[in-house]
């Protein structure tokens, strides 16, 4: 079962229909999440919080989703309805979803600050096989002996003074893979982690 993983979309509606139009036809995923922060910065905060919960993406509150930007009666209730830290299970597999890192959409995990010794003990305590997170930007794929943990990077695409991946992933429960891509390029081939931490 593949499972497309979005965070840090700040507004940018055209681009996340780009990546969900992608999710949907070219990668063939079953479940969509979001690991927060659909509002902040962008051009078109309502149209993203609207998609997000008219399609019902399961999605953890980011920090920005905490200052509402004006979205709305209905959507500022939604995104005041976001839980800080979300569990799901697909095709037996434990999930745990965050914005930031557990119990916090404040702060980030990034890989150099990050012992594999740590994120076994994070999954162990959370009895999961996978972490979802975002907030930092910057993609991040770790392998460990409990599972994985993954950050998709930030979705938008528009000129921003904070500095954007422009990501999305795609995670593959099977293979407990998780692929990267680019929502800028015109061929939807993964790209490498690497390149950004």
């Amino acid at each position: 079962m593949k499972i497309g993983v979005l965070s840090d979309i700040h507004g940018d509606y055209q681009t996340l229909e780009n990546v969900l139009n992608r999710l949907d036809t070219q990668h063939q995923t079953k479940h969509v999440v979001c690991a927060g922060d659909l509002v902040g910065r962008g051009p078109d905060q309502v149209r993203v919080v609207e998609t997000i919960r008219q399609r019902q993406i399961p999605t953890a509150r980011g920090n920005h989703d905490e200052w509402f930007y004006s979205v709305g009666e209905q959507n500022t209730k939604f995104l005041r309805s976001l839980p800080v830290d979300l569990r799901l299970r697909y095709a037996g597999v434990n999930i745990f979803m965050c914005h930031g890192k557990p119990g916090s959409n404040m702060w980030g995990l990034y890989r150099d600050h990050i012992s594999d010794t740590l994120l076994n003990m994070m999954l162990e305590s959370l009895n999961v096989q996978v972490l979802i997170t975002g907030h930092t930007h910057v993609p991040l794929v770790a392998h460990v002996q409990r599972g994985m943990v993954v950050n998709p990077g930030s979705l938008y695409a528009f000129k921003s003074s904070r500095e954007t991946s422009h990501t999305y992933g795609v995670l593959d429960l099977e293979a407990m893979t998780f692929e990267l891509y680019d929502s800028t390029a015109t061929v939807n081939e993964p790209v490498r982690v690497d390149s950004y931490e």
